[in-house]
């Protein structure tokens, strides 16, 4: 009898262990998730709900970095139209640009290209109590410059070698690195590009090097995979966000900024507005005398 129980509890345990395998979070190459395929839609009422918990959540972080002084990094990585610039406009949308700003730097000037290549990201770290959002990075030469052979095989060489040393020595001196590389399929790039040309607001997302890095996508394919053999360090891992699904990949990669940087929320007073006071001595300007924009609507 005793031995019957005994078989019970052993089968019961090892259903819990297989039902425990089933709900890990992780990813495998033949997993729906990376590609967002087979996957509901989130409800638009869903995703805007849980967007703004989100953004409110990023406030709090906001104000925690700013009173013990952090120096947070933040690098969105990954192929063109791959959902970068939309994960960073969510995520600045309540923020203070004062405390977190947005470093996306044009092509190098000439000047710039005689300098060590490190050196122009370096005056846009942040100080203490600042949050730096890198709309692409150092990592540039790790992609785009080694597949259009903008450097030189010996400086991207170099540039895999010493990577890893600068990070670890950012790390080092207390800034927090947070690496995201957004994961886009071809198929969804395509479709992307093809909505972008159809609309007029979106035409400047279009350049003749987009258009060169489709025709390139394999060289692409390969650099990346160096690019994380060499400097996927456990100092600064590299995050993948899966993007072919942009609503999720943006939850998923906000969610994840606020679970590797612990805060809490410091629940500032909201200051008391005053009345206002009449001015004695005071006669407003005639409205006459102003000049106003045309009242169209």
């Amino acid at each position: 009898m005793t031995k019957n129980k005994t078989s019970k509890g052993k089968k019961k345990t090892n259903n819990s262990e297989k039902k425990t395998a089933k709900t890990v979070d992780a990813y495998h190459e033949n997993d729906p998730r990376l590609r967002g395929e087979k996957e509901e839609k989130l409800a638009d009422k869903f995703y805007e709900k849980e967007l703004f918990r989100l953004q409110v959540e990023m406030v709090k972080l906001q104000e925690w970095v700013k009173e013990k002084g952090l120096k947070v990094v933040i690098i969105f990585e990954g192929r063109d139209a791959a959902g970068k610039g939309g994960v960073i406009k969510r995520i600045m949308e309540h923020m203070t640009p004062r405390i977190c700003n947005i470093v996306a730097l044009p092509t190098p000037t000439e000047r710039e290209k005689t300098q060590w290549y490190f050196q122009r990201y370096i005056e846009h770290l942040p100080a203490a109590g600042e949050i730096a959002l890198l709309d692409r990075s150092w990592y540039n030469r790790a992609g785009v410059e080694k597949v259009m052979g903008f450097c030189t095989e010996e400086e991207y060489k170099e540039f895999l070698r010493f990577c890893p040393e600068f990070e670890c020595s950012l790390v080092r001196s207390g800034v927090i690195l947070i690496k995201y590389w957004f994961s886009v399929s071809n198929m969804e790039q395509e479709r992307r590009f093809k909505g972008r040309a159809l609309e007029r607001h979106k035409f400047w997302k279009l350049s003749p090097m987009d258009m060169e890095s489709r025709s390139r996508w394999k060289e692409y394919s390969k650099c990346k995979d160096d690019m994380f053999f060499n400097t996927d360090i456990p100092q600064a891992p590299w995050y993948v966000v899966p993007s072919d699904d942009k609503k999720r990949a943006r939850l998923n990669c906000i969610s994840h900024i606020l679970s590797v940087i612990p805060y809490k929320d410091l629940k500032p007073e909201v200051p008391k507005i005053p009345p206002l006071k009449e001015g004695k001595g005071y006669k407003r300007t005639a409205m006459h005398t102003q000049t106003f924009v045309p009242k169209i609507y």
